[in-house]
């Protein structure tokens, strides 16, 4: 048979398998999700997260520590929050003794020179369980700005580089921006969670923090997992109000909307490779189902192909480990 093109000669052997390959991984691509607990020398593993552990103030460090050696230099703490803590206007969020405050310094203090993405969203502090003041039922949008104004002006003053605002409250980028530069934060940039679904994917994490809602649901301010063109939406408004990063969330999900932002946007796009996508894969290589390592590295390897930028991923330091080797 007479064939002019046979695609397999750039796939013989892989020195040349790696010479034509279109997308690399690489362990600048990555910010890591950390838990954040109270008490001291607390290291407790999230049930529903094999491999992922909640961590003290103090237990922090040495996990940060470990990670910069391996190469990981960029995180995105969380803190579980006590109950007795949390009220209808999450005000823990913003006290500048409060265990994310806390959190945030001390790994400033200890690795100056790593990037800290703090968390905008009342869920973690509210007692209602949800990213909005709550009343009769309906999450009100303006009043909740004022809230999330407060918490990133907190996080920026206890020394996060980039504020992530995961509330989906509109209109909510241009008032952080505002919060921020009124008070000399322009340095600070803002990672807008641009496009975040309404997923049945996030149930590990609400596990990680008790920060599931007590009443009803979230759907109606993150987005229904069937529109596509309203991420676009919500991108030209972020872009905007003055965003520095657009995100998606959940990842694996939504890589058509991770391709549709990097297409109509010029800014750097990240993805959440979110709780219940690694708990998948950990549950199944646990059960022998599947190769725990290869689902991870392609699992990866499709969001970066996609067109992120940036992926925030619990494998990030599986990761690093695996470049090492």
């Amino acid at each position: 048979m007479d064939m002019l093109r046979r695609p397999r000669r750039n796939r013989q052997t892989e020195a040349i398998r790696n010479l034509v390959q279109e997308t690399t991984l690489h362990v600048n691509d990555f910010i890591l999700p950390l838990f954040v607990i109270g008490g001291q020398n607390q290291r407790v593993e999230v049930g529903s997260m094999p491999g992922i552990n909640r961590f003290s103030v103090d237990t922090l460090q040495d996990e940060i520590a470990s990670c910069v050696e391996l190469g990981v230099k960029a995180f995105a703490p969380f803190p579980s929050i006590p109950d007795q803590l949390k009220d209808k206007y999450a005000s823990e969020s913003h006290n500048p003794d409060g265990l994310y405050a806390r959190a945030i310094r001390e790994i400033k203090k200890n690795f100056p020179d790593v990037a800290i993405f703090s968390d905008v969203a009342m869920d973690p502090y509210s007692s209602d369980g949800h990213d909005g003041i709550v009343e009769n039922g309906e999450i009100l949008n303006d009043e909740t700005l004022e809230v999330l104004g407060k918490m990133a002006l907190s996080q920026a003053q206890a020394g996060a580089d980039v504020v992530a605002p995961s509330d989906m409250m509109d209109g909510r980028v241009a008032h952080l921006r505002h919060v921020l530069d009124e008070h000399g934060y322009h340095k600070v940039g803002i990672m807008s969670y641009t496009a975040k679904y309404a997923s049945a994917f996030y149930g590990p994490f609400r596990d990680a923090l008790s920060s599931a809602p007590k009443m009803g649901d979230k759907k109606t301010y993150q987005m229904n997992p069937a529109n596509t063109r309203e991420a676009l939406v919500e991108a030209e408004l972020d872009i905007a109000e003055g965003a520095d990063y657009l995100m998606v969330k959940p990842a694996l999900a939504y890589l058509d909307i991770i391709k549709s932002l990097r297409e109509n946007s010029n800014l750097p796009i990240a993805a959440y490779n979110v709780s219940g996508e690694y708990a998948m894969v950990k549950a199944a290589a646990q059960n022998g189902w599947l190769d725990g390592e290869k689902a991870m590295l392609e699992s990866l390897l499709s969001i970066k192909r996609a067109g992120a930028d940036i992926i925030l991923s619990y494998f990030a330091k599986e990761f690093a480990q695996y470049q090492k080797r």
